[in-house]
């Protein structure tokens, strides 16, 4: 079929669409259509910002009398003005990113991405970021989107040592608790924390929550005489979150703060080789941070520091069977999460696994040692179903 105008290729797009709406899912629920429609969606997000973009150029929105495009796609096709504005931002953007332009026209990224990339760009930046496209954009091809974030985090570090210290220092400014009673006596609250005190506070409350769990826990299998389940133990995880922040607040109450020492480690900064000759660090849970905003810890926490040179170190009989102590800490920190590619389950929560078998002859050493969570871990070692 020859597509002759912009109507006749639309009516295409709303018949397969109609057809894809209509029939039964099942009929497209395997792993290849998925793939298809998130990337002809992806074409379809590309297709629109450029068509958003020479919308707002040529002012047919004015017609109207609406005083911009975006205020005109609000109130004609009801789409949020953020979304409309993030449209137009992005049709923009695809002329000074040629690169990006064509991973997007392609349906090789997103939208999501598209935006991460602008959100880097500025004049600061633009000379670096001609340079680098290609790498970003290949690097949105192959990585997990966190990971990609991560990756343009590093790269805008680089690119703009002076504004990425500014930045966050700015987020640091920003830092606020709020917490006031209400009329009935509740109190009421809100907090913004920057990466870093966000960090030191969430990992406390998480490990005092998770001890609050064992414990309801243990108390539901013993009055009902079974295992419990998640409705049958006494509190939510809303009101266990609750309680280990008050908890938080009696404990520091009661600590015994000898000759003035702060509890450790606070958090946890990975650093690689190469960085102790650059700039670049990133807290445990994948925050990346600037070496600025760690200096005003230096004199209040002790660092935990597992650094990763050339040559990896063991700090326990590599022919042991478990992996424990500075190891397995040291791999935990090294791999941050499950390592098998469709798990992101924290480090903290996995099990450390022998690459080569222990049963094998392999070490139990930093270079043999990987997270995994329970149930990709039993996966590697469970027998194939017999065929048939």
């Amino acid at each position: 079929m020859e597509i002759r105008s912009a109507d006749e290729a639309i009516a295409c797009v709303t018949e397969g669409l109609d057809w894809l709406a209509e029939n039964n899912p099942s009929l497209f629920c395997d792993g290849d259509s998925i793939k298809a429609l998130e990337r002809q969606g992806s074409r379809l997000e590309y297709v629109t910002a450029r068509a958003v973009e020479s919308f707002d150029q040529w002012r047919e929105w004015g017609r109207d009398g609406a005083t911009t495009a975006t205020a005109w796609i609000d109130t004609t096709c009801h789409v949020p003005k953020n979304e409309a504005r993030a449209q137009l931002r992005r049709g923009r953007g695809l002329a000074s990113l040629p690169l990006m332009a064509q991973a997007w026209k392609d349906g090789d990224i997103g939208a999501a991405h598209v935006d991460a990339l602008l959100r880097v760009k500025r004049p600061v930046t633009e000379e670096a970021l001609s340079r680098d496209e290609g790498t970003l954009v290949d690097a949105a091809r192959t990585l997990k989107f966190a990971d990609f974030c991560t990756a343009v985090d590093y790269w805008e570090q680089h690119a703009d040592q002076d504004g990425t210290e500014e930045a966050a220092e700015a987020k640091r400014a920003q830092r606020d608790v709020y917490l006031v009673p209400s009329l009935n006596g509740t109190y009421l609250g809100k907090m913004n924390l920057d990466p870093i005190g966000g960090a030191i506070v969430s990992k406390e409350l998480k490990r005092i929550e998770d001890e609050f769990f064992k414990a309801d826990w243990a108390e539901a299998k013993e009055r009902l005489g079974r295992e419990p389940h998640a409705d049958e133990v006494a509190r939510t995880p809303a009101q266990r979150r609750a309680d280990a922040m008050i908890e938080m607040a009696v404990r520091s109450a009661a600590a015994n703060m000898v000759e003035g020492r702060r509890p450790e480690p606070l958090f946890t900064v990975v650093i690689d080789y190469p960085t102790l000759a650059g700039r670049i660090s990133q807290l445990e849970e994948g925050s990346v941070v600037t070496p600025g905003s760690l200096l005003r810890w230096m004199g209040e926490a002790t660092f935990e520091r597992i650094i990763f040179g050339p040559n990896k170190r063991a700090e326990c009989s590599v022919t042991s069977r478990f992996f424990t102590g500075g190891t397995r800490r040291a791999i935990e920190v090294r791999d941050l999460q499950c390592q098998h590619e469709f798990c992101d389950l924290p480090a903290e929560r996995c099990q450390i696994d022998h690459i080569v078998p222990y049963s094998q002859g392999g070490l139990t050493e930093q270079g043999n040692g990987q997270v995994l969570c329970g149930r990709h871990n039993r996966m590697r070692y469970e027998r194939p179903p017999p065929d048939g």
